[in-house]
Order: C-alpha cells, then sequence, then structure tokens
C-alpha cells in the first residue's frame, strides 16, 4: 500500500493506518521538529501533538488539494511552531488585562491577506533553488548553519544568498520583506 491508500483508510478510521504513515513519515517528521525545536522533550511532544491532530482532522483531508506528505508536513510544522510560541509566551509572561487584544481587526486582515498574496506572487518569480531556500529559512525556521552543512555551502554563502534573494523579493514589493 502507498501513503495515499493509508490516508483513505485513515478517513474511515481505520489505526493501523495510522501508525502505517507515522512509521513511514517518521524521519520527515523528525526533520521538520527538529528544525524548529532544540530540545528534545519539545521534539517529542510535537510529535504526539502531530499524531493527534492527524487523528482529529482526519476528515478534513483531501486529496485533491494536497499529497499526505504536504499535509503532514504542514501539520508537523504548524505543531512545532505552535510549541515554540507556547515556550516563549511562558518565558515572557502573559499579558496584562488591559493590554489591547493582540488579534488583527478586519482592516488589518485584509491588508496582511494582500500581503501575504504579493508575497506568494514574487516567491513564484525565484528559481525552484531561491525559493527552496526561503522555505528552510523563514517556514520552516531552519538555522543557516544547518542550511549550509546540508547544501555543502558554508554559512556565509547561504547569508549572502538569502541577503540577495531579500533584496530582491524587497525591490518587486517595494519594501521590507521577510
Amino acid at each position: 500500500m502507498d501513503p495515499a491508500q493509508w490516508m483513505a483508510l485513515l478517513q474511515q478510521g481505520d489505526e493501523e493506518a495510522l501508525e502505517k504513515l507515522l512509521t513511514h513519515y517518521d524521519g520527515m517528521l523528525r526533520y521538520i521538529a527538529g528544525g524548529i525545536l532544540e530540545a528534545p522533550q519539545d521534539r517529542e511532544d510535537c510529535l504526539a501533538q502531530v499524531r493527534l491532530k492527524l487523528w482529529e482532522s482526519r476528515g478534513q483531508y483531501d486529496p485533491e488539494r494536497s499529497s499526505p506528505a504536504t499535509w503532514l508536513t504542514a501539520l508537523c510544522r504548524s505543531a512545532a511552531v505552535d510549541r515554540l510560541r507556547k515556550a516563549r509566551r511562558q518565558n515572557t509572561g502573559e499579558l496584562p488585562e488591559t493590554h489591547p487584544d493582540p488579534a488583527p481587526g478586519p482592516e488589518e486582515q485584509l491588508l496582511q491577506k494582500e500581503r501575504i498574496q504579493a508575497l506568494e506572487r514574487a516567491l513564484n518569480t525565484l528559481s525552484a533553488r531561491d525559493r527552496n531556500l526561503v522555505y528552510r529559512k523563514y517556514y520552516y525556521l531552519q538555522s543557516t548553519a544547518r542550511m549550509a552543512a546540508e547544501l555543502g555551502l558554508t554559512e556565509r554563502a547561504v547569508e549572502g544568498k538569502l541577503y540577495r534573494i531579500r533584496r530582491k523579493l524587497q525591490k518587486q514589493l517595494g519594501g521590507e520583506v521577510l
């Protein structure tokens, strides 16, 4: 069986399919969580959260929109970033009651949506290699050292490439980017 078939079984409530999917993608999930979270316990908690989210949201998976690998990547990245934010919030403390709600209002949501669409269009103009660097740095939150080691480059070379990509995107978007 392949992952798409396991996802179909999982959507029907098959727990064995859940185990097979998680076993098949274990390395990928650990790689994603490890790039975002430093503490081993946080990574393990993140993977447990991915298991739970996968089971709870199995009915939301749409094979027309994404592959099982893409869907699991998004679940894992979101779980890792949520755990990272939670840890940072605990370190900084809670906001006082008088502090305004940090959630954006309707106008800000519309502006954010427009900025995201413009950034997506600009990213699509980049080469696949450059787009990959941007995703690794800003979506998967990988360190420059890790990227350099995995790509066989120096940290300085990776920093230089990212700098040039940012400058190119800034020119296209006319302002601050990334």
